[in-house]
């Protein structure tokens, strides 16, 4: 009897531990979080936990720090994710050819996506610096003038994007190249019996039959552009004066540097609905494509 249990309910078993394992660090981190924003805390054990209500979440929506780490994160997320997919697909095209050093090209693009983001982002803080840094260097010998990078407040964001672009483009055309290689070959046979050019054969066949790789890999990165946090902790902490300050690093300082648990406990889920939100969009753009083909 209990043989016959075991044998109909045998997925069940095999699943409960990733779902107890899911359950305890996933959701319980949830529901800990969405309680501590409830109450004001300092995180002091002589001060315990006061319940406050809705307060963290108020002070937090008339806060114009709040709204500028919200300026910040969406500008920051559209720009990266914009430039990497235009530019990942593109690659990843061009990889996906026949030529001589192919697998040393792909290996040597591939390199900045496995590297550690933190050493990256300090590699990176060298190449900015406005009087010895490699990039201003570079300017200089074209004749340009050397810039502030980093440290100038209408900079800060365009550089920022540029190291996550330099960093994660690779994975863009990863993807873009695993989808190429399961594309059909008769669409491309009968435009060739046709007559028609390679940017024909581009724009009517490849990227339609690539649309939900690309909206998968579109996907992946949104999630974790919004989630960065490492590269720009590691280069400007949020500065100069808050510009590059996104929602993970305000989060960061109003937990860890000012102690005010509850207020960064809210901030953190306005932030996770931010990002369910943004998750269930690309979800939702991908079924509509789905059902449009």
């Amino acid at each position: 009897m209990s043989t016959n249990w075991f044998d109909r309910n045998l997925k069940w078993v095999f699943t409960l531990p990733a779902i107890i394992f899911i359950l305890v660090m996933l959701v319980y981190p949830i529901l800990y979080t969405t309680r501590i924003s409830f109450y004001e805390w300092s995180m002091s054990a002589l001060t315990p936990p006061k319940w406050v209500g809705l307060d963290n979440y108020i002070s937090l929506l008339s806060e114009n720090r709040f709204w500028t780490s919200v300026k910040s994160t969406f500008t920051f997320t559209f720009g990266s994710l914009v430039i990497e997919t235009v530019l990942g697909v593109a690659i990843a095209l061009l990889l996906f050819r026949n030529f001589r050093g192919k697998n040393l090209v792909k290996t040597l693009f591939l390199l900045p996506m496995v590297a550690t983001p933190i050493a990256m982002g300090l590699v990176w803080l060298l190449i900015y610096e406005p009087t010895i840094g490699a990039a201003n260097t570079m300017l200089k010998m074209i004749g340009l003038d050397p810039q502030l990078w980093i440290a100038s407040p209408t900079q800060v964001i365009p550089s920022l994007i540029l190291i996550d672009v330099w960093q994660w483009t690779p994975m863009i055309s990863l993807i873009v190249m695993a989808g190429l290689s399961t594309l059909p070959s008769e669409p491309y046979e009968a435009a060739d019996v046709d007559g028609a050019s390679g940017w024909q054969k581009l724009v009517h066949i490849t990227l339609p039959l690539l649309r939900q790789t690309i909206i998968v890999a579109m996907m992946l990165r949104l999630i974790d552009v919004l989630k960065t946090f490492d590269i720009i902790y590691a280069t400007t902490q949020g500065g100069p004066n808050n510009v590059s300050e996104t929602l993970n690093i305000y989060g960061y300082k109003l937990g860890f540097q000012y102690f005010k648990l509850g207020m960064a406990s809210s901030l953190l889920v306005l932030f996770f609905l931010l990002v369910m939100g943004a998750t269930l969009l690309m979800v939702w753009i991908r079924n509509r494509l789905e059902a449009s083909l």
